[in-house]
């Protein structure tokens, strides 16, 4: 019935009901609650972020952060902004690394992915396993260069194309990240950390990767290469904003060098 114009109208009649408010991932005790409490501090008196379109990370729902990758020390930091722009971070990580006593443990219990770098262990199973941290509706951090770059100047270098047939298969947004100033803390391949003068890190969070034109196509070598090229170049466009530089025209590639992909180098 229409209410008479005089006759006063109940706003929560009327109005529709809002949609409950969903919580954050950090809202809930978890592992990684102590993790933070941890390396937060620590991290904080290491550098200080300067974060440029943070909240491009979506704060609920499942995808793929793709950052660059050149010192080894940059999952603590990229850890660290994912944190605390609101999502729990979960990282493709060295297998070795889950066999080191207290910190293998953590890294199991925050659902961390071991990767083998070479034989029978590489390969699919990783991807199977990060698959069900977003069938959970969860994020996982996948660095598409693989390991640290080679490029002389800490450029991003060829992509190897784990992110894209994920994000292909599954259908799943890909987020990339720029970071520049973790080499400040710890340089390339270097084995000690720098604390003082405390540091500033740069990040700037981008738009999800355009893979439209993917979508539906037979997921062969050609097509995951040129797929993972647009994921660099997201990448890269994000690094020359924060450095105020163009990369090389020509991206990096280790066998073009004679550069073993894994281990560390001179350069």
């Amino acid at each position: 019935m229409v209410p008479h114009p005089d006759e006063p109208v109940n706003p929560s009649a009327s109005a529709p009901a809002k949609p409950a408010r969903q919580r954050s991932e950090k809202s809930r005790p978890t592992i990684f609650w102590v993790l933070a409490g941890l390396i937060v501090p620590l991290g904080s008196l290491l550098a200080r972020f300067r974060i440029t379109d943070g909240q491009k990370l979506p704060k609920h729902g499942a995808y793929i952060i793709s950052p660059n990758h050149y010192s080894e020390i940059d999952p603590v930091m990229i850890g660290m902004v994912v944190w605390k722009l609101g999502r729990l971070p979960r990282f493709l990580a060295k297998e070795s690394l889950f066999r080191v006593p207290v910190a293998g443990w953590f890294l199991r219990k925050s659902g961390q992915v071991p990767v083998a770098r070479g034989g029978s262990g590489r390969g699919a199973a990783p991807l199977a396993e990060a698959q069900k941290i977003v069938d959970d509706g969860k994020v996982v951090v996948i660095y598409p260069e693989g390991s640290l770059t080679r490029d002389p100047d800490m450029w991003p270098m060829r992509g190897k194309t784990g992110a894209a047939r994920m994000a292909l298969e599954h259908d799943l947004p890909v987020i990339p990240i720029a970071h520049w100033g973790t080499q400040q803390v710890m340089a390339r391949y270097a084995k000690k950390i720098s604390f003082f003068p405390r540091k500033t890190i740069a990040v700037k969070v981008g738009d999800p990767v355009d893979l439209s034109a993917f979508r539906g196509r037979n997921l062969d070598q050609a097509t995951l290469t040129e797929a993972t090229e647009v994921i660099m170049n997201a990448i890269t466009a994000l690094l020359e904003d924060l450095r105020g530089e163009k990369a090389p025209e020509t991206r990096w590639d280790p066998a073009a060098h004679n550069q073993k992909e894994t281990g560390r180098f001179d350069g």
